[in-house]
């Protein structure tokens, strides 16, 4: 308990130095790419995507927080994504890393706008809906920011449901990986690993869908990720994460 206290003290003092933060997401984007580069991936059951980006249809791209590492590399430079990043601190340093891939970032909480949970929901969904009416792309981890650790919230159906476009699960796995400790058990491919990525059927929400519709579509959701992070892990013959508890509402 004493070292968990000390890390994250250190944790605080490292993300205010503003230099520190500049270098380390410098760094984080240049090993996402020497793992890309260096790696050997396989893509499967990408015809849905691959179809959309040639037709310049939208989707939503769904993966769980601790499966988003090998995002920004795998994604075409020709279609524009814009990715939903929270407003915390560390929200900010994702945002940094990934923009050296030339993605967009929505900043904000995938949380229905007035709720108890909405942190910039409101703003965040514009800006989302702005971007998938333009035929461009939006990445949403269901999970995020915090947990519980690959359980879909309500946030991601709201967007399907409201721009009229679908949601594309989508995961990876790497045979010689790093899983950290931390909530969302988030793996670390290492350079020269084989890996795959496996995109899940696309998932429609309708206009009018109603509470009933749309708890089915969160949970579709949650398994749709649920399966291919599990045939990514399988495939490869590495352990399998588990989804945490799903939380009982107070």
């Amino acid at each position: 308990m004493a070292n968990d206290a000390m890390l994250k003290q250190l944790w605080k003092r490292f993300v205010r130095s503003e230099a520190i933060r500049t270098a380390a997401c410098f760094i984080a984007a240049q090993y996402i790419s020497l793992v890309w580069a260096t790696g050997r991936w396989e893509v499967r059951n990408s015809e849905a995507a691959e179809q959309r980006w040639r037709d310049g249809q939208s989707f939503i791209i769904a993966f769980w927080h601790g499966r988003m590492l090998i995002l920004p590399s795998m994604w075409p430079t020709t279609a524009k994504m814009h990715m939903l990043i929270s407003m915390h601190r560390d929200g900010e340093m994702i945002a940094r890393a990934i923009g050296y891939f030339g993605h967009g970032t929505v900043r904000g909480s995938a949380a229905k706008p007035g709720s108890a949970k909405d942190k910039g929901g409101a703003a965040a969904l514009r800006g989302m809906l702005k971007a998938l009416k333009a035929n461009e792309y939006v990445g949403i981890t269901p999970d995020g920011p915090s947990g519980p650790r690959m359980r879909a919230s309500d946030g991601i159906v709201t967007v399907a449901r409201v721009s009229g476009v679908p949601i594309l699960p989508c995961s990876f796995s790497a045979r010689s990986r790093v899983v950290l400790s931390s909530w969302d058990r988030f793996v670390i491919p290492l350079p020269f690993t084989r890996g795959i990525i496996v995109w899940g059927e696309p998932i429609f929400v309708a206009r009018d869908a109603d509470g009933q519709a749309l708890k089915a579509a969160r949970l579709a959701v949650e398994s749709g990720l649920t399966a291919v992070t599990d045939a990514a892990d399988t495939a490869l013959g590495v352990e399998t994460v588990e989804p945490e508890p799903a939380r009982v509402p107070a």
